[in-house]
């Protein structure tokens, strides 16, 4: 089959690899229906040490199921069904908490043997605990917004319910990517009354506009976080949800929320040390967020998908094949593209 591997720095490559197979009796064989790139894909795409024999890359997709293992009964041959961007038992004590993210028999797609997500067809381990079945439709933008819930709008509604998002509270969204757009969605479903969205590119903040964002700030540093502060009569927002992943974001955080707020973190962190001294301590600010555990909030999200109250797959404005995802990685490296989808 093809798939994508990455050698490094701006080298992504379209190879044929070994079909996946039945490994355990626990695994599902998926046919790749949809899958697309992330924006946390061009962290390795930019930085990446070459390496001689690369690795497959990509972590959402959904699929048909081609074949399953033994001990498999949730799905069957010929249900479609999207796997969240991390594998799971999803009955561990973490993932019994929710937190399928450290589940204590998964792992993360094309590591370890495991298929990556950008390639026709991939190996689900532990099958039962990671895929959830869906109705079957042909409908692209169905399955643009299902393709969604494997990680976008997950993490998105994840930063929105680490920062304790309710109805009639102010939130401020940085980013205007795909998770931050996502972002603005989740805030405005949870009842938020303002949602600041901060980002300086008009077509994906037009579009945050139409997801519920009441403002946009194009302004960054303290002269963004003043924007905030002047919508707010000064106070900040109870709620900042960053979805950069840089320290200048994660400041700009915490100059935006209001006393006794959160500032909810869901961009890959690309920093080790960040400003959380003595200033935030005696505002009460809550630093929270973390990896999004997709798979606790699919069945959440999942009814209102399919009733098309919400449409998140919007974020996708561009659409590949397999052999295209080079190009992909390019077109949103260079910001041509908010978000790239792939159809097989």
């Amino acid at each position: 089959m093809r798939a994508t591997v990455i050698y490094g720095a701006g080298d992504v490559r379209v190879e044929t690899v070994p079909d996946p197979k039945l490994r355990e009796p626990t695994d599902v064989v998926l046919r790749v229906v949809r899958s697309c790139i992330c924006g946390s894909d061009l962290w390795p795409y930019a930085d990446m040490k070459p390496s001689e024999r690369g690795r497959r890359i990509g972590h959402e997709f959904l699929g048909v199921v081609e074949e399953t293992g033994a001990d498999v009964t949730t799905v069957k041959k010929g249900d479609l069904a999207v796997a969240p961007f991390v594998w799971s038992d999803n009955t561990c004590e973490f993932c019994r908490e929710g937190l399928q993210t450290s589940c204590l028999h998964g792992g993360g797609w094309g590591a370890k043997d495991v298929d990556g997500g950008q390639g026709e067809a991939v190996r689900v381990p532990q099958a039962d605990g990671t895929l959830v079945k869906l109705p079957h439709t042909e409908d692209d933008d169905l399955l643009a917004s299902l393709l969604t819930l494997s990680d976008v709008f997950s993490t998105g509604h994840h930063a929105a319910v680490k920062a304790r998002v309710s109805e009639g509270q102010n939130v401020t969204v940085i980013g205007d990517g795909a998770v931050g757009l996502s972002a603005v969605l989740a805030a405005k479903r949870l009842g938020a009354d303002r949602v600041v969205l901060m980002g300086r590119h008009r077509a994906r903040t037009d579009l945050g506009r139409e997801f519920g964002a009441t403002d946009v700030v194009a302004e960054r540093g303290e002269e963004g976080v003043e924007k905030v502060r002047e919508l707010t009569n000064g106070r900040g927002t109870h709620a900042v949800l960053e979805c950069v992943g840089t320290k200048g974001a994660f400041e700009m955080g915490l100059g935006a929320v209001r006393a006794g707020g959160a500032v909810s973190r869901v961009g890959l962190p690309q920093y080790e040390d960040g400003p959380i001294g003595v200033g935030v301590f005696r505002r009460n600010v809550t630093v929270t967020g973390g990896v999004a555990p997709a798979r606790h909030y699919i069945p959440e999200l999942l009814p209102d998908v399919l009733e098309g109250k919400y449409r998140p797959g919007r974020v996708f404005d561009r659409t590949i094949d397999v052999e295209g995802v080079p190009d992909g990685y390019r077109a949103m490296a260079d910001r041509e593209v908010l978000k790239v989808l792939i159809k097989p």
